[in-house]
């Protein structure tokens, strides 16, 4: 059953840089976006390059930062106070 629900191509990217931010858990996609895991990792590789899909995915499988329950308690953000805004993300595929 596909999962994937209808987004707008800024919703989209917003939802494929959130996915590659390290410090954003997958509860703060669901959250914003009702996406839960698995319907990210789909919306993932439809959107991606097959190699991009790839070393998303090595990068966040056991990931703990990746999920809220793995993470310190003390780490209450989605992203690094640090960390400038990414746009026109140029890993989406063309469409």
């Amino acid at each position: 059953m596909n999962t994937i629900k209808i987004f707008s191509t800024t919703d989209t990217d917003r939802i494929i840089e959130m996915a590659w931010e390290d410090r954003t858990t997958f509860e703060a996609i669901e959250q914003q976006f009702g996406l839960k895991e698995k319907a990210v990792i789909e919306l993932m590789r439809k959107e991606m390059k097959a190699s991009s899909f790839r070393m998303w995915r090595r990068r966040t499988n056991g990931r703990s930062s990746k999920h809220a329950a793995l993470r310190g308690e003390d780490v209450t953000r989605f992203k690094c106070s640090r960390q400038r805004s990414i746009s026109q993300n140029k890993i989406r595929k063309r469409g």
